[in-house]
């Protein structure tokens, strides 16, 4: 999942207004913007355009070459942009590395339909981790060595709760409190529907190597998806107060609406 700024807020206080986040972080404000969330009009422009510019040019003009130099002429013009217009490259410079890896790939094997492969595998591992990351497990030592050990608590350690819990400050107080606990099993799961979502889709799709339908799911399952999981996502979280470290006062309740 991969998008957000990471920006904190102090501890056990309500998060900042989300104003300036995207991504995971901007499902921790008072109010939500599908906007904001997805890095503006201009992030989804850089993210999703050489997607569209490669699946436009293979389609013209058939050749695997031409479409994967367009699309990583597309994602490096965005870098420059922004370069030239002094400001922040990070979500352009991303878009780029994730294109070079997609027309690697696609380049080595020969087969138009691989450029959208490294998504599919991208999710695979994400829905597996994010599920795998509910289970409840039971408490277990590690041996570091020196005869110095770890305890690990039990399970379960969902994605999200681990992801927000940095965020807000929180770090891990949100094990000891079921209802934080709760909800952030439920989130990750908001999650791993998504991912799922899209295998379920774009996998049939690759299989019968349709390159163009493929890279259309692509653009349409990625941000807009991205938006309804980070919206459901801030529609559960903020129903319940933020979890406290001991040594803190006790957390602001839910925020109002």
């Amino acid at each position: 999942m991969s998008r957000g700024a990471e920006e904190g807020s102090a501890p056990g206080a309500d998060p900042a207004p989300a104003a300036g986040r995207s991504g995971l972080a901007a499902a921790l404000g008072p109010d939500f913007s599908v906007s904001q969330a997805l890095g503006g009009p201009r992030g989804v422009v850089e993210v999703a355009l050489p997607s569209v510019v490669f699946v436009v040019v293979i389609s013209v003009v058939q050749d695997l070459r031409t479409a994967i130099w367009a699309a990583l002429g597309t994602s490096a013009l965005f870098v420059l942009v922004r370069l030239v217009g002094r400001s922040s490259p990070g979500q352009a410079v991303s878009g780029l590395l994730g294109v070079a890896v997609c027309a690697l790939i696609a380049s080595r094997t020969g087969e138009a339909r691989d450029f959208f492969v490294w998504g599919l595998l991208v999710n695979v591992v994400y829905a597996a981790v994010y599920a795998l990351s509910t289970v409840r497990t039971p408490a277990f030592s590690l041996r570091l060595g020196r005869g110095r050990r770890v305890r690990v608590p039990r399970g379960p350690w969902p994605v999200l709760g681990l992801a927000l819990g940095l965020l807000t400050d929180e770090r891990l107080a949100w094990k000891d409190d079921p209802r934080r606990l709760r909800v952030y099993v439920q989130v990750t799961w908001i999650w791993v529907a998504l991912f799922v979502l899209r295998l379920l889709v774009q996998g049939p799709l690759y299989l019968a190597d349709e390159v163009a339908a493929l890279g259309t799911a692509r653009v349409v399952m990625g941000f807009p998806l991205f938006g309804v999981a980070a919206y459901l996502t801030w529609l559960l979280v903020r129903r319940v107060p933020l979890a406290t470290r001991p040594a803190e006062a006790p957390a602001h309740g839910p925020a109002e609406g």
